[in-house]
């Protein structure tokens, strides 16, 4: 593919630039956690808890399946435009989902934003690797990640006050001033990028299959994660059509005159172990980010806001690697030495944190920053290394491709977690408690919450201890599955970056 320059914007400015994609990062990053906190409210607003996690799934799965989609249509009409509807399209389904009168309602409008969340954070990263050298890319990177930090903190930390104060719809409406601006700012400065000079060619086959694909698979193990049986005929028969679905997706995209996922980059031994440290990571990261606070606030009674606040050490964390990694990775232009100290760090820290109490601050704090510095020195070094390793042409789809497997590792982290707590809940005495607070009138859809609401005052310091011990368990297979990670740090080629002088080659 080639491409044409504006002969006025050759080289559009990286600093305005920096702060259209930094503002799009952060608006997609924060919709993932603002919403968490406003659960309960939602649910005693529509009396509907069945649908209740869909609100937060539905925004997930959506994002992670149109990520792909973004990045390959950004080869073919250019990053601007496709950045522009994306954020666009967040901001008018944000309008829909304050204005939603059913649950059915807003988890539609959840999805729609969702869709739009994924062209923001997918074409963002796309055009740094279209107007920044690799050499230089860990730096500016680290920049995103500090954005997807400052989301997890304040994301709940706002949710919660805007729903106590105001009500639970403002943590749609701030999207709408956020979001315009966003966009203006985008509108005025993304001039000058590359643009495709060529007849697009669409997959429309290949397209379909991966969004079924995808959805099918991502609703499955949602679905399992909420405490559905794997062996449940709706469960089997969603994982057994996302596989017949992406079976047929590799097969067409092998043959497609213009593939929606090109199969050669799976060939490409550098790209595919990157691939597999990030899905680890954010594996990691975002499973955390939901236990730690559900540990801490069922363990010592604390409030919604206090477990916002705990998770700070976890979110400071994050830029601390990133800042460190981006700039080691500039000074020696090589990025597997940091993925690497970052995936030995990060098995210690979890089991750091498995066995200190929430109540230890101090400790508890120490290991949460370490685990924050761990996945910070891996998500921006992951995704220079797969920017590194493929052609100037294909930099889109392999951007997009590197966050499709950020978000299903996140998606599959929370699931697998989430699952894995309730099953060894399953035999305790917390189970029957938890079942009939479900099934409670005034849920909030909460498990733990609610089944320690539903237990006499004796009982809950009990429970407490039962919980803290199987929170230990579960921290303890987080390292465990944090070791794959390892792994693949190990095996990745340690070859040296492009320089400034191939930026646009």
């Amino acid at each position: 593919m080639t491409y044409l320059n504006s002969p006025v914007h050759v080289n559009p400015s990286v600093h305005s630039v920096l702060v259209a994609l930094m503002l799009a990062i952060f608006l997609g990053a924060l919709d993932q956690t603002i919403v968490a906190v406003s659960m309960p409210a939602i649910s005693a607003r529509f009396n509907d808890v069945n649908l209740l996690a869909w609100v937060i799934s539905g925004y997930m799965v959506a994002m992670t399946v149109a990520v792909p989609i973004y990045g390959k249509l950004g080869d073919l009409y250019g990053r601007r435009p496709m950045m522009l509807i994306g954020m666009g399209l967040f901001t008018l389904a944000s309008l829909f989902c304050a204005m939603a009168q059913s649950m059915e309602q807003l988890v539609l409008a959840r999805i729609l934003q969702g869709v739009g969340a994924g062209g923001m954070i997918s074409v963002s990263q796309a055009i740094i690797g279209d107007i920044i050298p690799p050499r230089e890319r860990g730096r500016y990177q680290g920049y995103f990640s500090s954005m997807y930090a400052v989301a997890s903190v304040a994301g709940p930390v706002l949710g919660g006050y805007m729903t106590e104060y105001l009500s639970w719809r403002w943590v749609f409406l701030i999207n709408l001033p956020l979001g315009a601006g966003a966009w203006w700012v985008a509108h005025r400065t993304l001039v000058g990028l590359p643009v495709p000079q060529r007849k697009p060619v669409i997959d429309y086959l290949g397209t379909l299959l991966l969004i079924i694909g995808l959805t099918t698979l991502l609703l499955g193990i949602t679905e399992i994660g909420q405490g559905h049986s794997w062996r449940d005929d709706h469960v089997l028969g969603r994982l057994a059509c996302a596989l017949l679905a992406l079976t047929l997706f590799v097969w067409h995209e092998r043959r497609a005159r213009e593939p929606l996922l090109p199969m050669h980059l799976f060939v490409n031994r550098s790209a595919v172990l990157c691939w597999c440290t990030i899905f680890v990571t954010s594996f990691q990261a975002i499973s955390l980010t939901v236990l730690i606070p559900l540990r801490y606030q069922t363990v010592t009674g604390a409030g919604a806001d206090s477990a916002a606040l705990h998770l700070l050490p976890l979110a400071m964390g994050l830029p601390m690697g990133a800042y460190f990694a981006g700039r080691m990775t500039s000074v020696t232009g090589r990025y597997k030495p940091m993925i690497l100290a970052g995936a030995l760090l990060s098995p210690m820290a979890i089991l750091g944190m498995a066995f200190s109490a929430p109540q230890a601050l101090v400790w508890s704090s120490v290991f949460m920053l370490l685990s924050g510095v761990a996945a910070g020195m891996q998500f921006p070094t992951s995704l220079v290394g797969t920017q590194n390793s493929v052609a100037q042409h294909d930099i889109g789809v392999a951007t997009s491709t590197t966050n499709l497997f950020r978000s299903l590792g996140g998606a599959v982290g929370v699931a697998c977690m989430s699952a894995l707590l309730l099953a060894l809940l399953q035999d305790s005495s917390f189970a029957n408690l938890a079942r009939g607070a479900l099934a409670a009138e005034g849920s909030s859809g909460n498990v733990l919450l609610d089944g320690l609401n539903a237990a006499p005052g004796p009982a809950q310091d009990a429970l407490r201890e039962e919980l803290l011990v199987t929170f230990r368990q579960l921290l303890t297979v987080s390292a465990a599955v944090s070791l794959l990670g390892l792994a693949a740090a190990i095996a990745m080629p340690n070859r040296l970056l492009r320089g400034r002088e191939d930026k646009a080659q």
